[in-house]
């Protein structure tokens, strides 16, 4: 841009400027059932009370509701030939609400990626480049102050980008962030030091992260930026935690008190910009307003607990495992001998090579796994197919597994033949999911014909010789449905109509999110009334006091007590010590649950040593006691 100073860049050289939270999920909750990019044509009065909400919550940048008013996405609501109507309009929604406050506050013109049509190659990147142009220009026509094109799942669309903006305009200040995912780089694979090398090369007035990953990831990603000392400032505007649907609707975990203590570690790391995205709301810009200005008015706060400890290191490989475990028989023949069953979740490979699962499945089966489980893309990021893992794990290791399947990725047809095809395949036991929606860095669209309780219903029906539709399948199949059940969600009365209606639906088996209170999973229980139906409680170990936090704060439904949170804390760097002396306390409390079937173990971060030596234990235990518990 231009050499003379800026209004928007003296506002950053004076401290943070703090930038609003979600469209979307504000829209969602006000009643918008449409695309959201057509939002500012069909209802203004939403779009606009949206931005006086953010205003008086303490926003002082406040963003367009455009992210997806480029001609490609709005030729998706057959309103391709209106760019300029769309993107002037926003702008002058967002000055009426400015003028209606009375604030000291700029305007945003969000550009968000092209989507689909660049990456499947239907638009070149000229396109692209083109379709950025035409929106930035009427962007600047309805008087915008800043440019922030964000989310973008590339550097060579942002560059695009920001060349086209730089073209159309000289005066207006740009923010360029990229989409990240939780491998910690762009979806295109690049990682933060080269995208704020490049971005500050190209002229950015500010470079940083939005969206993909929650509050922990982006600190993470923002302090590498920092750390090639860029002349840009950088910006850090990241979802509220990881979402997962409950009912059709998205939910997002973070609190807004999670939010405050996040902008006060950005604003420690740095960041000239921090805001919120996908699930964050004008209470979260509120709590980070309150943590900010108490801040520079020299208030002390009391410590960066929630994002205490270093930063999670790629886990250290594994040693080779003892030869593979004999198959220890089925799984619903130990749930009927009542023996305290122990089944591990073993995630797919990103790529091809399945060693480390399999070694891993091996370790585990030699330390006493009764089942492995196999999540099926979890946290909606691409990986091998779970049925694909599982055939490999049953033939080579010998141990059952239990494939995780959900109804986010495919339709009633695809669903009943990927059923067919597992059982075909040996496959039996099966944990019918929802899934968690996709993240805008995958470029794919949810199906969710049915839910997980439309999806019990149709395991069911195969198991009764026919299908969805009643038409018969010869032989009846086999399978032994597992659902899941969250005796913490934060609903617990929705959560328990939930669960009964998956029992009804044809349930066999429910597994629980992780849980770290015996009582809590004990009284949720009680509630249901479903005593005949085998349960195995989730057990999550703990790694460090960041990693409590994450789990507690970023993780839709899951809640770690305050206690526990409390003894990561003090342990510091013996963290995975003290988690794994927790996991053995808790499991030794479920033991003694009588009516509990069994334990179901989520390593985190691959780290299946750790879940190896929690099974050696508790099965030695069982072993000695004989009576299977």
């Amino acid at each position: 841009m231009s050499s003379r100073a800026h209004p928007f860049l003296a506002a950053l050289d004076r401290g943070i400027v703090l930038a609003d939270g979600a469209t979307d999920t504000a829209l969602r909750v006000a009643g918008w059932r449409g695309r959201n990019d057509t939002a500012v044509l069909e209802r203004p009065d939403l779009a606009r009370a949206l931005h006086e909400a953010y205003i008086a919550a303490g926003a002082r940048l406040i963003l367009t509701n455009t992210f997806a008013a480029n001609r490609a996405r709005l030729a998706l609501s057959g309103l391709g030939a209106r760019v300029r109507d769309a993107n002037v309009a926003a702008a002058r929604l967002a000055r009426d609400a400015r003028e209606i406050a009375g604030a000291d506050v700029f305007v945003g013109g969000s550009v968000g990626p092209i989507g689909r049509d660049l990456l499947v190659g239907t638009w070149s990147l000229r396109d692209a480049e083109r379709a950025f142009e035409e929106q930035v220009g009427a962007l600047v026509e309805g008087g915008v102050d800043v440019l922030v094109l964000e989310s973008m799942p590339s550097l060579e669309e942002a560059e695009a980008a920001l060349r086209a903006a730089q073209r159309v305009t000289s005066d207006h200040p740009t923010i360029v962030t990229l989409d990240f995912n939780a491998d910690a780089c762009s979806p295109a694979g690049e990682e933060p030091e080269e995208i704020a090398r490049r971005l500050d090369a190209a002229g950015s007035d500010v470079i940083g992260v939005n969206c993909g990953v929650g509050p922990q990831a982006a600190l993470d990603m923002l302090q590498a930026m920092a750390g090639i000392r860029p002349r840009a400032r950088l910006a850090v505007q990241p979802n509220a935690g990881l979402p997962r649907v409950a009912d059709g609707r998205i939910i997002y975990p973070s609190s807004p008190e999670y939010f405050a203590d996040f902008a006060l570690r950005a604003r420690d790391l740095g960041a000239a910009v921090v805001g919120g995205c996908c699930g964050t709301t004008d209470e979260h810009v509120r709590a980070m307003r309150a943590a900010l200005d108490r801040a520079a008015a020299g208030v002390e706060r009391s410590a960066h607990a929630r994002f205490a400890g270093t930063p999670q290191r790629d886990p250290p490989a594994l040693d080779e495992p003892d030869a593979p475990g004999g198959a220890r028989g089925s799984l619903r023949a130990a749930l009927a001998q009542r023996r305290f069953v122990i089944a591990v979740e073993i995630d797919p490979p990103r790529g091809v090579n399945p060693r480390k699962a399999l070694e891993g499945a091996a370790a585990l089966a030699a330390a006493g796994a009764d089942a492995i489980n196999i999540g099926d893309s979890p946290m909606a990021r691409v990986r091998m197919s779970a049925l694909s893992l599982a055939v490999q794990i049953e033939r080579e290791v010998g141990i059952e597994t239990i494939i995780h399947q959900t109804t986010r990725d495919r339709n009633l047809m695809a669903l009943q033949s990927d059923m067919l095809g597992a059982h075909a395949l040996g496959i039996r036991t099966v944990l019918a999911l929802t899934g968690d929606p996709p993240p805008e860095a995958s470029r794919s669209s949810p199906v969710w014909d049915v839910d997980s309780v439309g999806f019990i219903r149709v395991l069911r029906r195969l198991n009764e010789g026919i299908d969805f539709a009643g038409n018969s399948i010869g032989r009846p199949t086999d399978f032994l449905i597992a659902a899941a059940a969250n005796p913490t969600a934060e609903d617990v009365d929705r959560e328990l109509s939930r669960v009964r209606a998956k029992v009804e639906a044809g349930a066999h088996l429910l597994m629980t999110q992780p849980v770290y209170e015996a009582r809590t999973l004990v009284r949720f229980f009680e509630r249901l009334d479903a005593d005949e139906l085998p349960v195995l409680a989730g057990v999550l170990p703990l790694m460090s006091s960041r990693h409590a936090e994450f789990i507690h704060n970023e993780l839709a439904g899951v809640d770690v007590p305050p206690a526990v949170r409390k003894r990561m804390r003090d342990a510091g760097e013996g963290g995975a010590e003290a988690g794994l002396a927790l996991a053995r306390e808790h499991v030794d409390e479920l033991r003694d649950v009588p009516w509990l079937s069994g334990m179901y173990v989520m390593p985190s971060f691959g780290r299946y040593e750790v879940a190896a030596e929690l099974v050696r234990e508790t099965a030695a235990v069982r072993e000695r006691a004989g009576s299977g518990r």
